[in-house]
Formats: structure tokens, sequence, C-alpha cells
């Protein structure tokens, strides 16, 4: 008994210990130390009530070598450095700009990346009083500062994104359910918005801003029931796809303001979203502690991943290790050079996208996909994914190049659900970056979910209504150039401090309650046993608080923890051991300076 005892509790110990390297089949990603990112006297923060911690990336084309920037924010501060990658030591005790904020604190941030230089950044900042500041951390000027008053809405920023390919452009969502569109070129007034309807559809509505003269919002959304988590662009731009707390994933046109289709989670709020690099599939995680695989063209669940321990918080694709490749490799059309960025080089992200975007064309060749996406949740644990061919296109005859995954069914699709194909119903369907892509070779489809199609189909307005929305999308969008970016968060309850004589109206949305006994075993939500169960690659603790960032970049793999820790994985090969030599000689030079043990203050 006293051995088992010990046996179980030496186990526990081992399970509760803290990863600093793992391996996959590319090979061993490893924590580095020396370039971990916080606040400068590196002490964990307390966490107690305080919003996550969320880490920003910008390219300022610095031609030094060093032109990352690296903004995230912990409790009231929010700190700016130059981000030196996996093999120069992080120098925390100079910031280029540090901000300390009273009575507010910073919830979330994001970079314009088409305006970004040496000499300028463009940062919005959203915060927990509902206000919204454009700063640029590198002149350290605060340019303007958005609901100053509170008078659009006094909830909480959940999320502030820039609209992809415009300067001037940004979403805004806030706690109180309502997302807002604004352009930082116009001022917010000095009275309540007052607003009127645009578009309506199910479980969602648009209005525009009635002014005489053009003010901010442009635009106010109001979508689901509950809290809009989160949403994401889509790599073209052209799709929103938005999470709610009512447990809905819903998927947008952005210009026309039409419904593409939905999902509901299988328990719980959803609480994150992500695109594939080629915006054929979507991922989300939530309440449920499950990830959820979505196929866009076919608008249905096609896998879930089971491996966290509570809720998920973040999920995201790995462009660098996504893959595709043809069957007959003398078919490659490129240079050399070419063929070897899209495995190994610089571009690797660009040339995937690229190859997955050529696997919607008229090209019939056999061809091998692998996608490779993140997840982190407040169970403290990375976990890692592979959705395979054998996943996608489960009937179609695997090709000589595909790679292993670590999947496996909990049942077997239920007899008769292969006769359906969603995406053969006659019904024109709308690629992101294709205009008219075949659907996907599938024989066990589930039925299409009729949801999906009820939304667009009720969302039908009026030749004038209809003509709004196109010359609102002509007139306020112009600016908008190649669209490649994602994008943040909806929600949905009315503002009652909105004082108009078409209030009712205004606030008029079609709040269908779903009852989730009548949605689980349907094409909304299908039972866990009607799709593929995915197992992690791998699934490991890496923090001691839960974890509220996870960032591919080409060498490395970012992660975040709500004691404000930034830490750096190296993949594998692109760390040295002189980089790590000449990181200890500089800590015991600086140590020896100041007359200080050399220690590390984080075990």
């Amino acid at each position: 008994m006293l051995l088992s005892k010990m046996a179980a509790e030496g186990g526990g110990k081992e399970m509760n210990e803290i990863k600093t390297q793992f391996t996959t089949r590319e090979g061993l990603y490893k924590l580095l130390s020396h370039s971990e990112y916080s606040r400068p006297n590196r002490v964990p923060f307390n966490s107690q009530g305080s919003n996550p911690v969320r880490v920003s990336f910008v390219n300022v084309n610095d031609q030094s070598g060093n032109g990352d920037r690296l903004c995230f924010n912990v409790g009231r501060e929010l700190y700016f450095y130059i981000y030196k990658g996996v093999r120069k030591a992080a120098d925390l005790s100079k910031p280029i700009d540090k901000r300390i904020y009273k009575g507010t604190q910073p919830t979330c941030h994001d970079f314009n990346h088409l305006t970004a230089t040496a000499e300028s950044v463009s940062l919005l900042v959203g915060f927990s009083a509902g206000q919204v500041q454009l700063i640029d951390p590198i002149k350290k000027e605060t340019s303007k500062l958005f609901n100053e008053e509170r008078l659009i809405d006094k909830s909480r920023v959940t999320c502030v994104k820039w609209v992809p390919g415009s300067e001037s452009l940004f979403l805004v969502a806030h706690s109180s359910g309502n997302m807002y569109l604004y352009n930082v070129e116009h001022t917010c007034g000095t009275t309540a918005p007052h607003y009127q309807l645009l578009k309506q559809g199910e479980s969602f509505a648009v209005h525009t801003c009635k002014s005489k003269s053009t003010r901010n919002p442009l635009l106010k959304w109001t979508v689901g029931e509950g809290a809009l988590n989160e949403f994401a662009f889509s790599p073209d731009g052209k799709f929103l796809a938005c999470v709610s707390q009512d447990g809905f994933l819903r998927v947008f046109n952005f210009d026309s303001v039409e419904l593409h289709g939905t999902m509901k989670s299988y328990f719980g709020g959803l609480l994150c979203v992500c695109w594939s690099p080629d915006g054929k599939y979507i991922v989300t995680g939530g309440e449920d502690d499950l990830v959820t695989v979505w196929s866009f063209v076919d608008c249905r669940v096609i896998a879930r991943g089971h491996g966290h321990k509570s809720w998920v918080s973040v999920v995201a694709f790995d462009p660098y290790t996504t893959s595709v490749e043809e069957s007959d490799p003398m078919e490659f059309s490129g240079s050399d050079e070419d063929f070897q960025d899209l495995h190994f080089g610089r571009d690797r992200a660009n040339s995937t996208q690229s190859r997955l975007s050529k696997r919607n064309s008229t090209d019939s060749r056999p061809v091998s996909v692998t996608y490779r996406f993140g997840s982190v949740g407040q169970d403290t644990q990375l976990c890692l994914w592979d959705l395979t061919e054998d996943i996608l296109f489960p009937h179609q005859p695997l090709s000589r190049a595909r790679t292993h995954t670590n999947v496996m069914n909990a049942t077997s699709p239920p007899a008769g659900s292969g006769g359906t194909n969603p995406g053969s119903n006659g019904n024109s369907i709308t690629t992101p970056g294709n205009s008219v892509p075949p659907p996907l070779p599938r024989s066990n489809s589930l039925p299409h979910s009729a949801v999906s199609n009820a939304g667009s189909k009720s969302s039908v307005m009026d030749g004038a209504i209809a003509s709004g929305v196109s010359k609102f999308a002509t007139l306020s969008l112009h600016d908008r150039k190649e669209r490649h970016h994602e994008k943040d968060h909806k929600r949905n309850h009315s503002m009652g401090h909105i004082s108009s004589k078409s209030s009712d109206k205004l606030n008029l949305v079609t709040k269908t309650k779903t009852d989730p006994a009548k949605t689980l075993g349907t094409p909304l939500c299908p039972r866990m046993e009607d799709v593929p169960l995915l197992e992690p690659l791998i699934c490991k603790k890496i923090a001691h608080e839960r974890l509220t960032v996870l960032i591919f970049l080409e060498d490395c793999i970012v992660t975040a923890c709500q004691e404000g820790f930034i830490c750096t994985w190296a993949r594998p090969g692109k760390v040295s051991l002189g980089g790590l030599m000449l990181y200890c000689a500089e800590q015991m030079a600086t140590m020896k300076a100041v007359n200080l043990p050399y220690f590390k203050v984080r075990s």
C-alpha cells in the first residue's frame, strides 16, 4: 500500500513538472531562458482579478537585423521592447516604451503592419473601462483617444484589431456584446451616438451612426447571445469568423454583412478562433475543453480534438510546419530555390499559403496536405495537432507522400451519413481567395446545416437596404488594400443609454435562444461519435499559471502565461550553442559588475 502510494505521488509530481522541451517529428523544441520577456524586475505578477496578458508583434523593417518589436500588457502596465529572437538575450532593462495606467487596465492591442517603419508604428490599445488609445511607442506619443467619455460603450474592450489592408479602419469589441467599426481620421462626437438599422439577419444586426457629419463609430454590430469573445479575419480579409459566449461560431462576409455559416460548441461558450493559412478551415476552442475544426466550404464540423483538461484560451495555425506535397515532385513548377523555401526557407509561410491555394484550383494532381495548429489553455498545457488527409478526405485514396498523424476515431461515422455532400447542393459558395472553388471531395459528409443556409436566406433585405450596404462598403472600405491579417471580437447586448425615437427598432435583433439539447446531434453540433477525434501530437504543461498567448514565428513559438512571462521556444536547429554561451557570459559579467551572485530568479 505504501509503495503504491509513493508511486502515485511520484507520478503526480511528474505530471505537474513544468516542461522545458518537447519533441515532434521535426525535432526538438527547446525553451530559451535567455529569451524570456517580462517586466524588468522579472518578478511574477499577481494575476488575481487582472485581464489576460496579451502579446503583439510587428516588424519595422529595421536594416540592423533587429526589426521585430514586441508589445505586451501586464496588469496596469504596457511594455514595448525590441524582440531579439532566439539567438540574442533579452535586455529587460531597456524597454523602448513603458506605460502605467491609473483607473483602467490595458486588455488588448494590435499593430498596424501596413504603416510600421523604424521611425514610427501605430499601436491600438483597448482598456477595461471601454476606451481605445492610438499611440506610437517609438515616438512615445499618444495620437488619439476614442470613446474617451465612454459615450459609445462603457464596458471592457475585449479585442481591438486593424481591418486587414487598411491604414485607418479598425474594429473594437466590448463585453457589452457590441462591436464597432472606427476610422482614425474621424472624431467620436460629444454626445451619445444615434443609430439606424442597416441590416438584420438571424441572431445579428448592423447599424450605422445617424449624424449630419461623419463620426465614429461608422458601424455598430450586434451578434448572438452574450459576449463575443473573439473574431478573426480570413487570410484574404473578406470573411469574419466570430465566437461568442452563447457557444456559436458565426462566419460573415464582412463587406456585404451576409451570414455564411454557423456552428455550435459541444458545451459552454467558445473563447477563441483562427483560420487556416488558405482560409479553408476554422479552428475554435472554448469551455468544452475541445478544439473543433470546421470546414468553411462545407459549413460543417469535420473533427474535434481532446487533450486539454480545462478551457481552451487560444488556438493558432502554424504556417511554417503546415505542408503541401505533390505526389510527383517532378511536376513542381518553380526554381530549386523556391522549392527549398517551401520546405525550409525564409518565406515558407507565404509559399505554403500559395501552395494551399493551388489545392482549390482545377489541378487534380494528388496532393498530401498536413495542417499544423496549436492550442493553449487554462490547464497550463500546450497542445500541438496535425490535421491530415485521412481526416480531410477520409474516403479519398491516400497519396504516396502522405505524412503520419496521431489521429483516432472514437467510433466510425454512423451508417447512412455518407450519402449527402453539402458542397454539391446546387448553391454557389464563395471561398476566401477563390471565386468558384470545387467542393471538397467527400463521401461521408454530414448533412449541411439548415441554419447555415437559413442565416443567409433570412438576411436578404429589400433593394434599398442592400444598395445601402453596397454603398457603405464602397465609401468606407475604399482604402482597404491587399487584405491579409486577422481580427477579433463581437457581442450583442444593445446599448441602453441610446436615446432615439426608433430605439426599439435599433435594438431589435433576432434572439432565438437555442436549446443545447436540441442542437446536440444535429449538423450544428455533431455528437462526439459522429466526427473523428484528434489526438494531440504533444500535450505538455509549460507554465504555472493559465496560458493566454500562442504565436508561431519562423524560428520559434512564443507563449505567455498570466504570471507575465513571455517565453520563446526555439524550433529544431534554430538555436546555436555559441549563442547560449554568449548569453551566459553576458549574464555572469552583469552579475559580477553589481556584486551579485549568479542565479536564476525563476526556477
